[in-house]
């Protein structure tokens, strides 16, 4: 139900399906002024640069020769406060996971009950048992969905505002080390149009978590064995439920609830 990491191929899909858009449109845009500046004279506070991207790119034009290539979900919840945030978010959701869990061991108990006893009770106790399984498990289904869209959402707004104090790093460092353009490899191929790319030679996404991490004075979360990976973005797996039940008892296939 709640992320456990941006790998995760569900994870993953939202987070590309809602950022990509905001992300091409940042770093270009910020590319693009940046480029416009005039370089002779010193800005001033109604010319100069602005200190934030006014839109969200997955490529950043600079003025060099080299194409680099960066994974910005890697980047950003790589990050110091990609890192921290994430982390105080699973702990946040926490209660509504063990609410989920208590939710999904009294369908599994409820589900297993009619197996035990489905053929020994008469027509309207097994049919009342049925509707309270099913009622239980229309709750449960909703509350599941309800806590994934809450989830996604607080995971985009971390996502995204970092990104937004990201975009400007991505781009001046591009423009210092001499890249023409800067590839997001978030996407694997086909999804993404780079093919194949050498990251040993080409990735700056390292570069770019270091960078931003000065930058943002954030320092590191302590280390923890119980703390979570940071999800996102997004989509979170939803938790196995209890089989949906049937007139004829059935057997349950063994579910896990939501770690």
């Amino acid at each position: 139900m709640f992320p456990r990491s941006l790998s995760d191929p569900m994870t993953s899909k939202f987070l590309r399906s809602v950022l990509a858009i905001a992300v091409v449109s940042m770093l270009s845009a910020f590319a693009q002024t940046t480029a416009a500046a005039p370089t002779s004279a010193p800005s001033s506070p109604a010319t100069g640069s602005p200190a934030s991207p006014a839109a969200s790119t997955t490529a950043a034009t600079g003025p060099g020769s080299k194409i680099g290539t960066i994974n910005i979900e890697q980047a950003v919840v790589g990050t110091n406060e990609g890192r921290r945030d994430f982390e105080a978010l699973q702990k946040k959701l926490e209660p509504k996971q063990n609410e989920l869990k208590s939710q999904n061991d009294e369908l599994e108990a409820l589900q297993k009950q009619l197996q035990a006893q489905g053929d020994k009770l008469n027509e309207d106790a097994r049919a009342s048992l049925v509707k309270q399984i099913e009622t239980k498990k229309k709750s449960f289904d909703r509350s599941v969905q309800d806590a994934q869209e809450d989830a996604q959402n607080q995971q985009k707004e971390i996502f995204q505002r970092i990104l937004q104090k990201m975009a400007p790093v991505i781009v001046k460092h591009a423009q210092d080390d001499g890249f023409a353009m800067i590839v997001d490899t978030s996407n694997p191929w086909p999804q993404s149009p780079v093919l194949w790319y050498d990251g040993a030679k080409s990735d700056i996404t390292k570069d770019v978590v270091d960078l931003y991490n000065t930058q943002s004075g954030v320092p590191a979360p302590a280390a923890s064995g119980a703390a979570a990976k940071p999800g996102a973005p997004g989509a979170a797996a939803k938790p196995a439920a209890p089989k949906p039940t049937t007139p004829k008892p059935a057997t349950p296939k063994s579910t896990e609830p939501p770690k």
